[in-house]
């Protein structure tokens, strides 16, 4: 077992991540908490943590691209991915593994240098595709035995956090990225 800022995790987990040019994330129960607040005239409203977004950028910074993928449409997630500088955000897709493969494709990328991060059933095929899968702590049960690796926090909560220190520790990069040491 090789120690993290979260806990242990296998030598088999931390080798997959060390392989890592592509970082793809789920958003509704992912990035966020899964719950979505509309309010009385359709306005659409979802949290994210500020944690998860500062492991994005630090991750981006490490040179691992970031990806999002998602079955909804939303100017909100569109606005917090920009502002977080990933460059590949796809929204409205529920069938997402074609939306994955263009995205290795364009960056000529092999499975085992792709995660993915996911809470649900519409993940499940991504998962099963790509060399590092990850589940949110929260996960769906199916998800949670098709994963890689089941994340100590819960999805909106800082699970995306996780993961990005867990890459940039297991390529070490991470103090270089967020200036912390371990």
């Amino acid at each position: 077992m090789i120690s993290t800022l979260y806990g242990e995790v296998t030598k088999d987990v931390f080798n997959k991540a060390k392989n890592i040019k592509l970082f793809v994330c789920d958003i509704d129960g992912v990035f966020s908490d899964g719950r979505i607040y509309l309010g009385n005239d359709g306005e659409e409203l979802k949290a994210f943590h500020t944690k998860d977004g500062y492991g994005i950028k630090a991750l981006g910074k490490s040179g691992v691209d970031v990806a999002v993928i998602t079955g909804r449409q939303s100017n909100i997630v569109q606005n917090r991915m920009t502002a977080l500088n990933v460059k590949h955000i796809v929204q409205g897709e529920e069938n997402k593994l074609p939306a994955l493969k263009n995205i290795m494709q364009s960056l000529q990328l092999t499975p085992e240098q792709v995660a993915y991060i996911g809470d649900d059933m519409p993940d499940y095929e991504c998962l099963d595709y790509v060399g590092f899968s990850i589940a949110v702590n929260d996960a769906h049960p199916a998800i949670v035995k098709l994963a890689d690796y089941q994340t100590f926090l819960p999805g909106g909560f800082g699970a995306v956090r996780e993961v990005c220190d867990l890459m940039m520790l297991s390529q070490n990069t991470l103090q270089h990225a967020t200036g912390a040491s371990v």
